[in-house]
């Protein structure tokens, strides 16, 4: 039976599409969703930006979420992929285990990890959540099941990770935690003056396992990029304190606040984000060392339920890039220009290092990343297509799994292994049964 059409969006609320919605508890229900005449893509908990998990018929895998395997003594565990990171992490952190990879929400689910290939803060060092699977079942659009790795069926492997979600349906994901001895961070905070001070302090602090920074983006003359960074570490237990010795791996829950309703559209604006920016920058002191719990380290914004909300009902735009180190610094210097020129800051502006990776269409690439959020508002595209020229000049790319309306042609000059993907996608997914309206924009099946 077709359920009634709704109307879905994923976390940044644009864009709005009517869909139907289709879930299941098993995976034997499957061949009865997978109708060959049916377009169609796997939507887990919605938390991507953009278009990515969108498609006129949407699975929803929030259902199929059951741990199948784990291993307590050598850290390996398999699951469903419906499973929310913070399921996960509620169970793994009592035994000493923690996820490899984590982005800054806990509220994603592990096939939107692997379609999205999802980095963290450590990507300099231990890579994305690619890295760290050992193998996934994949059932395509044949209704076969496929276990892939990479050792086996390797270019589905490959297409399936950073692949949103076109290879097929991911089933179950197995992979390797990381040991921790305490749910705590060792954290080093370092205020900066400009954007050459925080790239330096990413090479001083390369060897930190998690390194990240907030940047005032509308700063400009020698204050340009003037930033606060984090370095941090899995906290050992002779360094907490008594009291927090006697629960080391304590399940930090922190009490929530909530935006309840679409803020209207003139609270965004140049000068409250310069306040916000201000604010920020001024209350971090210039060098400062801490322990802090897992979820103030790894998910801040997670404590502020519907914070998508603060950007109004027309929703906003992440917009994430990633430029090589040769040309990075440069790079960064011509968008933080135009931004400031433009007048329009981003309360988010996060920037981190990545290290070497082997993809298609993963986003890592060795170099410095920076996520921005910008209201939609009228002119809006028309600025980041700007944006998009630089970042191609300078050889880098756009996050797909955070993307609303970028073209073909950026896409093409952006990605280098688009038509070997291409050719891996129609060999599984002859007949485009799942695409997304991503897909259909970037034409990415074409």
């Amino acid at each position: 039976m077709i359920p009634a059409k709704k109307n879905i969006a994923n976390w940044n609320n644009y864009p709005v599409v009517p869909a139907n919605e289709f879930s299941f508890d098993y995976s034997e229900e499957l061949p009865f969703l997978l109708e060959p005449a049916k377009s169609m893509i796997a939507r887990g908990n919605g938390r991507c930006y953009g278009d990515a998990s969108l498609s006129e018929n949407v699975i929803s895998t929030l259902k199929y979420h059951h741990i199948l395997f784990f291993d307590k003594e050598n850290g390996i565990i398999e699951c469903e992929s419906g499973i929310l990171f913070k399921d996960l992490i509620d169970f793994l952190i009592p035994g000493g285990w923690f996820l490899p990879v984590t982005p800054g929400t806990k509220f994603i689910t592990l096939g939107g990890a692997v379609a999205s290939d999802v980095h963290g803060k450590n990507h300099h060092k231990e890579g994305s959540f690619s890295e760290h699977i050992l193998e996934l079942k994949l059932m395509t659009a044949d209704q076969e099941i496929f276990t892939v790795s990479k050792h086996q069926n390797t270019d589905l492997f490959f297409a399936t990770v950073g692949g949103m979600g076109l290879s097929g349906l991911i089933l179950s994901v197995k992979f390797r935690l990381k040991k921790i001895k305490t749910a705590y961070i060792s954290q080093k905070q370092i205020r900066t003056k400009n954007l050459d001070e925080v790239i330096e302090l990413f090479e001083e602090y390369k060897n930190f396992t998690y390194t990240m920074a907030w940047i005032d983006c509308l700063q400009q003359g020698h204050k340009q990029g003037r930033s606060v960074m984090f370095a941090g570490e899995h906290t050992k237990i002779e360094e907490l304190t008594v009291s927090q010795q006697k629960r080391p791996l304590q399940i930090h829950s922190r009490k929530s606040l909530s935006v309840p309703f679409n803020l209207p559209a003139f609270v965004l604006n140049q000068s409250s984000v310069k306040l916000f920016n201000s604010m920020y920058y001024g209350m971090h002191r210039t060098k400062q060392n801490a322990i802090i719990d897992y979820d103030s380290f790894f998910f801040p914004l997670d404590s502020i339920l519907h914070w998508n909300k603060m950007y109004g009902k027309s929703g906003f735009i992440q917009y994430q890039f990633v430029l090589p180190i040769s040309d990075g610094s440069e790079g960064l210097k011509k968008i933080l220009n135009k931004i400031s020129e433009k007048g329009w800051g981003s309360f988010l502006a996060v920037l981190k290092l990545f290290g070497k990776q082997k993809s298609l269409i993963s986003f890592p690439m060795e170099g410095l990343t920076l996520a921005l959020d910008f209201p939609i508002r009228k002119g809006i595209f028309e600025f980041l297509n700007e944006l998009d020229v630089i970042v191609i000049d300078h050889g880098g790319r756009i996050y797909l799994s955070k993307d609303a309306r970028m073209n073909r042609e950026t896409y093409l000059k952006t990605y280098q292994n688009a038509e070997e993907f291409q050719r891996i996608i129609k060999k599984y997914n002859p007949g485009t049964q799942f695409e997304s309206y991503l897909s259909k924009r970037l034409g990415l099946l074409d």
